[in-house]
């Protein structure tokens, strides 16, 4: 049984429309009581760094879900070469752009939870997962991007498909690549008294 269906204290909203954090949500027992994707401006501040910008994006979220009943948990993903902070490809060109950035060449990866409990409290958790791609030739850059599965995603891959055959070595959470690090999402939920299993 999920945990919302055995919880008799405040119910979980997810501040997130993605598929990814719901499904990551459930490994854990949780099936949200309401989903609420979070509308703040993602625009990055000059010169923000790609770990505070994560921290960042995920604290508004949590904090502009009002809702006083309900634990509000909320994440960001950043992909990051360097200090440079990696759009979410919405283009082909986009795609190629960061594909080819990455190839053969080793990232980062910030995952950044931030949880506001029914009291008022914010707590926060952060992974940092080192990823590299191997060398990609011409032919894999133009058929990931033919797959279409980079589409909307933090540096123009989604780890959980088919690009994950492109990685030849990661260290750190591979869930927090994916969306939500559940290792660290599971330490702020038991630390904010949310009933888990």
């Amino acid at each position: 049984m999920s945990a919302t269906s055995t919880q008799s204290g405040p119910a979980l909203v997810l501040g997130s429309a993605s598929p990814r954090r719901r499904e990551l949500l459930a490994r854990l027992g949780i099936e949200p009581a309401q989903i609420i994707p979070a509308d703040i401006d993602e625009t990055p501040h000059a010169n923000e760094i790609p770990r505070h910008y994560a921290q960042r994006m995920a604290l508004e979220k949590a904090q502009t879900i009002k809702n006083d009943q309900a634990f509000i948990l909320a994440g960001d993903t950043v992909v990051a070469a360097g200090r440079r902070i990696l759009p979410k490809a919405e283009d082909e060109a986009t795609a190629r752009q960061c594909l080819s950035l990455l190839s053969g060449r080793r990232h980062r990866v910030y995952s950044a939870v931030a949880m506001k409990a029914p009291d008022g409290s914010i707590r926060e958790k952060m992974s940092e997962t080192h990823v590299r791609f191997k060398r990609l030739s011409e032919e894999e850059i133009r058929g990931y991007i033919q797959s279409g599965e980079w589409h909307g995603k933090a540096g123009g891959y989604a780890i959980q498909g088919s690009a994950e055959g492109l990685i030849d070595w990661i260290q750190g959470s591979h869930s927090g690549v994916v969306g939500l690090p559940l290792f660290e999402t599971r330490a702020l939920l038991k630390s904010a008294g949310f009933p888990l299993v």
